[in-house]
């Protein structure tokens, strides 16, 4: 047994022990609700509790900060400055007014109840289940006797944090008689969720509405996609927008299955030949995006039909099929779905990369500078109103220069973005490192205090917090925003960065709205609750 013991004190054995076990532990749900990835944390204090001592070096849990922080920022990006040009401006802004009040009760329960600063900020990231918060308060305060504190008041505030909101979405459904299947949903974005794709065969009929125009015309006000010609006698063909539908005309449209029946309608008949069956002249073939050369830039701009006589019906992105346009840029990682003559394949393939392996690898060129410029960023001092100053830290620093990076996509021929695989392991091992390394920093600390009358104080506080960030957004969001409550639910699981939330809230209203009002917030949110417990932490 000593020499068991002996052995987890290794810090790569007990990092590694850690990790595994609060993987496994995340897992495990109940109801649908698990821990996730926080899971590793309350291994790590248990087991920093039980086996003791365990030496781990600092630099483990800040670089997995900066690498999870930092791919965090680059995926955020395009979605986050997206956020300030479209109708999401009005939700972000309700995130951001509801943290803010969040962030001011934090400071008087804490003065109230004599916890102090480092309890308090952790308060704040755990009531709110921010882990990225969470790291930036911890950063802040490395080397100083409080640096276990906002762990500590985390670990206890965080299991409330997640409970408690799905009390709050299932209580206020009943109370204000809300339907998970809204009548109106006309605020959302189309296609922003991804779509259930068709494709249909449709005849063009004399006298049609969109006989005689021009594919380009007959595209405008429709989201469909034209990917096959058939003209007589003539061999199939890729429709450039500048060809005339003409009556006799066969064509494959792809879109979504309304707008697809509404332009079939407009053109003409639907039949019952698939072009995409016979593939002697045109071939389709699903390929991956992995040259930086074609990323970031508009459809248009690679000028598929001029070159190759070629068209991009589909794109897989991560989980979803999206229908592209001209404007649509590719990122690293997409699947994309190639209708092109047979010959042309190859030199297609060559364009777009189609190399899974490349996808797998990391530019470390780019990456590196990204993180770099993160840390430079991190490092400077940001004056506060009446004095004093803070610094973003490895948290905040590289979160900054990933969400600009990730929006500008390429300098050049520097390409910021990482290919989506990628990008989710790096966000995961990072995590984990960071999860597993504050953990077993922390175990005896949180025994200490997890039961003890302050214990008591933080639990009872951040089920006040995670309730009243709850109850705002709900009710100012139905009453105020008028958001269809499945969005709503959806945006609640953003303003708390809560996957699990997310999962109950698509469980209950059996569609993806919830997952649209999600996306819509987490980038806003994780930016302010990073900066707000900063702030928790300096206007003490």
């Amino acid at each position: 047994m000593d020499a068991l013991l002996a052995w987890l004190h290794e810090p790569l054995v007990a990092l590694f022990v850690v990790a595994a076990l609060g993987f496994l532990l995340g897992k495990v749900k109940i109801r649908g609700v698990g821990l996730g990835v926080a899971a590793v944390l309350f291994v790590g204090l248990a087991f920093s509790a039980t086996v003791r001592h365990v030496e781990l070096p600092e630099l483990i849990p800040k670089m997995g900060l900066a690498l999870f922080i930092y791919a965090i920022g680059l995926s955020s990006g395009p979605g986050f400055f997206a956020l300030f040009r479209r109708r999401g401006l009005r939700d972000g802004t309700l995130a951001i007014v509801v943290l803010s009040g969040v962030a001011a009760a934090t400071i008087g329960l804490g003065h109230a109840l004599g916890l102090g600063a480092a309890t308090s900020a952790g308060l704040f990231c755990g009531s709110l289940t921010n882990t990225p918060a969470l790291a930036s308060v911890v950063e802040r305060l490395e080397g100083t006797v409080e640096a276990h504190a906002p762990v500590v008041a985390y670990s206890v505030a965080y299991p409330f944090g997640v409970l408690g909101v799905l009390l709050a979405l299932l209580f206020l459904r009943r109370v204000l008689r809300a339907s998970w299947q809204p009548d109106r949903v006309s605020r959302l974005e189309p296609g922003a969720l991804g779509e259930v794709l068709v494709n249909a065969t449709v005849r063009v009929l004399e006298g049609a509405p969109l006989a005689g125009r021009s594919f380009e015309d007959a595209t405008h006000g429709l989201r469909v996609r034209f990917a096959r010609l058939v003209r007589g006698d003539a061999a199939p063909q890729v429709p450039s927008p500048q060809e005339t539908l003409r009556a006799g005309d066969v064509v494959t449209v792809v879109g979504p299955q309304a707008e697809v029946t509404r332009a079939a309608t407009l053109i003409g008949e639907g039949i019952d030949e698939q072009l995409d069956l016979d593939r002697r002249v045109l071939d389709f073939r699903r390929m991956f995006v992995s040259a930086p050369a074609v990323v970031e830039k508009p459809l248009a701009d690679l000028r598929l039909i001029e070159r190759f006589g070629a068209t991009v019906t589909r794109i897989r992105r991560g989980e979803i099929e999206l229908l592209p346009d001209d404007d649509t840029e590719l990122e690293l990682g997409d699947r994309v779905r190639v209708v092109a003559p047979r010959e042309r394949m190859p030199e297609l393939a060559k364009l777009f990369g189609d190399s899974y392996h490349a996808l797998s690898e990391i530019d470390a060129l780019t990456f590196g500078l990204g993180i770099v410029l993160g840390l430079g960023i991190g490092a400077i001092p940001i004056p506060l109103p009446g004095g004093g100053s803070f610094e973003l830290g490895v948290a905040g620093g590289p979160l900054l220069a990933g969400l600009v990076l990730g929006r500008v996509g390429r300098t050049g021929p520097l390409v910021w973005a990482l290919p989506y695989a990628a990008s989710i392991t790096l966000r995961q091992w990072g995590l984990l490192l960071f999860l597993a390394g504050v953990g077993l920093r922390s175990g005896e600390a949180f025994v200490a205090t997890a039961a003890s009358a302050e214990g008591l104080r933080v639990l009872g506080a951040g089920a006040l917090l995670t309730t009243l960030a709850s109850v705002a957004t709900i009710l100012a969001g139905h009453f105020v925003l008028k958001i269809p409550y499945a969005v709503l639910a959806g945006e609640v699981a953003g303003l708390h960065t809560q996957p699990a939330v997310l999962v109950f809230a698509h469980e209950q209203a059996h569609n993806d709205l919830p997952r649209l009002g999600y996306t819509a917030i987490f980038p806003i949110a994780t930016v302010a609750k990073i900066v707000l417990a900063q702030l928790v932490l300096a206007w003490w």
